[in-house]
């Protein structure tokens, strides 16, 4: 799980991280809270990729753009299906054959859905969510403050 969070950071999280930064530096208030700003970008971010991977096996290829499993497809390890692996030999077993019979995204998939690693993922994201809200207890209250915050809870609302 290490080695995704660590992808999913520089993939999604370390963008939205330095525009947070770099929002609160211009605001020019205290370091201290530049810092948080950073790691609430950072953790939003996190929790942002989550969902998104959730989402692809949650969603229509309507719905997503894209066929549903892609990421899966291409020999992506998301959170969802790292978890199910942890669970689920015969995931294992499918992603090796590099999906090579009939049917067996459809059933790598299904698998992915059925032994939890979907919600496993879910709490993953609700986690990010959590500390990035956490995060912005550095803000006074305001209305900014409630705008991000209410901004973290939109993106779990994706996966509801």
């Amino acid at each position: 799980m290490e080695d995704y969070l660590i992808k999913s950071y520089y993939k999604t999280a370390s963008l939205i991280a330095a525009s947070t930064k770099g929002a609160a530096i211009f605001s020019e208030v205290e370091r201290n809270v530049c810092e948080q700003m950073y790691e609430f970008g950072k953790n939003l971010g996190l929790s942002f990729q989550i969902v998104d991977d959730i989402l692809d096996f949650t969603q229509s290829a309507e719905q997503l753009g894209k066929p549903a499993g892609a990421d899966l497809a291409k020999g992506n390890l998301t959170a969802p299906v790292i978890y199910a692996l942890e669970t689920e030999p015969k995931l294992r077993e499918i992603i090796e054959s590099e999906f090579s019979e009939t049917g067996s995204l459809d059933e790598a998939i299904q698998l992915v859905k059925s032994c939890g690693g979907i919600d496993r993922a879910r709490e993953l994201a609700q986690e990010k969510a959590d500390i990035a809200i956490q995060n912005l207890q550095y803000l006074p209250d305001s209305p900014f403050r409630g705008s991000l915050e209410r901004m973290v809870l939109y993106n779990l609302e994706r996966i509801d």
